[in-house]
Formats: C-alpha cells, structure tokens, sequence
C-alpha cells in the first residue's frame, strides 16, 4: 500500500471511503475547545474556566474525534494538525510528510466528570499504540500515535498509562509523549466529520471507536 493510502487518499474533500455500517447521531459535545474557532490560527489555547484540554493523534482523525465525542465530561473537540515545524499547514501539506506534524484531536474536558486519566484508557482502547506512523490502511508519519501534554501533571499521568498499557502487550508500545505545542485546526469539512455523514469511519482497532468509551 503506498504511504498515505487509507481514507482519505486523492482527495481534497473526500468521501469516506474506509467507513462501517454504523450510524452515528448528532451529539451535544461543542466544537470550540480552548477557543481555537474565535482566536487566531496557531495562538495558544484557553479553556473555559474550570476546564482543561488535553490532545491525541491516533491515525485518522476523524474517527478519533468521534470516539471521544461521545465520552461523558467531553465538552468540545476539534480536529488539526501539532508535533510538527511548519507553520499554518493545510491538509496536503501535512499528507506531503514534510511537516512532522500529526493529526492530532483537541479535547476540552470537564476534570469534575471525567479524568484525564479516563481519557488517557479511551486513547491506548482506541487504536493500536504499537505500529509506528501507521494505524489500519493509512500509513505517515502523520498517522503516528502521540500524546500531546499540557502540563508536567499530565505528562506523568501519560507516562504512567503507557507504562500500563504495555503490560497488557508483548509488542513495544511506540506512543510518542511530547509537550503541545502550537495547534493548527483543520479545514472545516474534517470537523465532526462522523456527525456530518452520519457513518462512523476509520475505527480502530476493529472494535468501533465509541464502544471504546466506556
């Protein structure tokens, strides 16, 4: 398969070629975390008080997003692009592999009814830590699974989860661990991709992404 083939492969606005038959509904789960729609492209973020935000990249982000939409004290997601040096990247510039970065799904959270802890067992449930730069058919670097933190508390509670994970596997855990830097949002037609077709795509591992959140 040739690399960056899955999904999304050869098209700018694509159709969800690698989905299931799986329906999915419209949630309540806002779409701004940390303000990313109002403030400029790639400033620093600011949840809402009381909140926090935390960052994942584990293949597609369009599945991903979905599966922690649908976690209870998730109160917004966006998808975009982190971990990497180009500055402002579109999606293609990303899908060249010549920015380093990942797409990577932006989760503000409500720490009074969910954990960061909690959303840490979502993302090593919800894909497979141990391929590097690639989950299922889409394969790049920007397919890497990464955590991106966003203080020293959640980079040991990071650490920590990792060190759990790979008890449960023989295989080495490749999960990159890297402070967050600047965060790009995506093009609009990639945000709550699920919810806009209505069909739950890219789950992995073969398990859907939302019977992951439980």
């Amino acid at each position: 398969m040739a690399v960056g083939s899955g999904c999304r492969a050869g098209s700018v606005q694509p159709a969800p070629a690698q989905t299931t038959s799986a329906t999915v509904a419209k949630t309540n789960v806002g779409a701004n975390p940390g303000n990313v729609v109002t403030i400029a492209r790639g400033a620093p973020l600011t949840p809402a008080k009381g909140h926090e935000l935390a960052a994942f990249a584990e293949g597609c982000f369009w599945g991903s997003e979905n599966t922690f939409r649908h976690v209870p004290g998730v109160v917004a997601t966006a998808v975009g692009y982190t971990g990497g040096t180009t500055a402002s990247p579109t999606y293609e510039d990303v899908s060249s592999h010549t920015t380093g970065h990942a797409e990577t799904v932006l989760v503000e959270f409500d720490p009074s009814q969910v954990t960061y802890a909690k959303l840490l067992g979502v993302f090593f449930r919800s894909h497979d830590p141990t391929t590097k730069n690639r989950q299922g058919p889409d394969v790049g670097s920007q397919y890497r699974s990464a955590i991106f933190t966003f203080s020293a508390a959640q980079e040991r509670d990071a650490r920590a989860a990792l060190a759990d994970a790979q008890r449960t596997t023989k295989k080495p855990i490749v999960t990159q661990i890297a402070p967050m830097g600047a965060f790009w949002r995506a093009e609009d037609y990639h945000q709550q991709y699920d919810e806009k077709t209505g069909r739950e795509s890219c789950p992995l591992p073969s398990v859907l992404g939302t019977q992951q959140t439980q």
